[in-house]
């Protein structure tokens, strides 16, 4: 962990407990780095800022509860029951993105650069770009994940049977990648040479993107609901099993053939995950409450948070790799300041 590792097997003392007084739906840092906010996006309609001083501050931001929420940077993007795309600053401003005509559920959001957005109602996925246009398209079926593609205005979305890839800025309908089954949500690799969907059954789906191959990942014990690469971008850690699964994504096959590490192995299911943005190190939450961090050159671990409670439901570290977040479903939340 370089310059952050700590010569102990535990950080819970150095962890900072919170009561965020509602499920966590997610967590991101956003401000300036060295100076950022933690953003806790709550299930009941607020999120819960932590300043680098400690300050809790909860914002009203939703007219009901909170499905979604992502991080820019600058941000804390959230979509809503009550139909709302919002943005959350440092500071405590709260601004409308958009809201559905119909005042659907906003199931979905994605954070681009530039302050670029995309979120979906039902079957529709809408993307802002950064001069505030707005432009829409559909799919065949309700959407279960987005993520924008590293480089560029392209959009991954995924739903019933595969993933399409949208140019928003384009007039051409999206790109189909097509497999079977209920696909509920994606990932671009860093390198933008793969795109990864989890699906509704315990297993992965994967497309290399330069000539659509099929990749499946599979032998998880339950559905898998977080994928994170590495720092290095060369491999994917997931969820979904009783350790950590670690795919190999290096090569030009990327994990056909391959078989994935395994690390952090407890009688526990991981149900979160979170790469460290800097050094070979992952954050990993489990059903009984517990965080580790986890080196991934020679699966050292070391104790964030004892079990206890209710499962992780959201884990973020920021950019700076200085201050990891996590919250749980019951509500429990903390800081770990490296």
């Amino acid at each position: 962990m370089s310059d952050t590792s700590v010569p102990s097997n535990s950080l819970v003392e150095r962890t900072r407990a919170i009561d965020a007084g509602a499920p966590v739906v997610a967590v991101g840092f956003v401000g300036p780095k060295g100076r950022d906010t933690a953003a806790f996006a709550l299930g009941e309609e607020t999120v819960l800022l932590v300043g680098d001083d400690g300050t809790e501050r909860h914002v009203a931001v939703h007219g009901g509860g909170i499905l979604c929420a992502m991080s820019d940077g600058a941000r804390l993007i959230t979509g809503g029951d009550d139909g709302r795309v919002m943005a959350t600053a440092p500071d405590g401003t709260v601004t409308e993105i958009a809201v559905d005509a119909k005042r659907r559920w906003i199931d979905r959001v994605a954070a681009g650069r530039d302050g670029v957005v995309a979120w979906s109602a039902g079957k529709q996925v809408f993307a802002r770009t950064s001069k505030g246009e707005v432009r829409a398209t559909e799919v065949g079926s309700s959407v279960g994940g987005l993520a924008f593609a590293p480089k560029g205005l392209r959009l991954a979305i995924a739903h019933y049977n595969g993933a399409s890839l949208w140019f928003p800025n384009a007039q051409t309908p999206p790109e189909s990648l097509e497999w079977k089954g209920s696909h509920i949500g994606v990932s671009f690799s860093p390198d933008g040479r793969f795109l990864v969907t989890s699906m509704q059954e315990p297993a992965l789906h994967g497309w290399r993107l330069a000539d659509s191959k099929h990749m499946r990942m599979m032998g998880y014990a339950a559905k898998v609901r977080a994928m994170s690469w590495t720092a290095d971008g060369r491999e994917l850690a997931t969820s979904g099993a009783d350790t950590l699964v670690i795919w190999p994504f290096h090569g030009k096959d990327g994990p056909m053939g391959q078989q994935p590490r395994l690390l952090a192995p407890t009688a526990n299911l991981v149900v979160a995950v979170a790469c460290h943005p800097g050094q070979p190190v992952a954050a990993v939450g489990y059903d009984n409450g517990m965080v580790l961090l986890v080196r991934l050159e020679d699966a050292a671990e070391i104790v964030v948070r004892h079990p206890g409670g209710s499962a992780v439901s959201a884990l973020g570290w920021n950019a700076a790799g200085t201050r990891l977040g996590f919250g749980t479903e019951d509500g429990a939340a903390g800081l770990l300041a490296l």
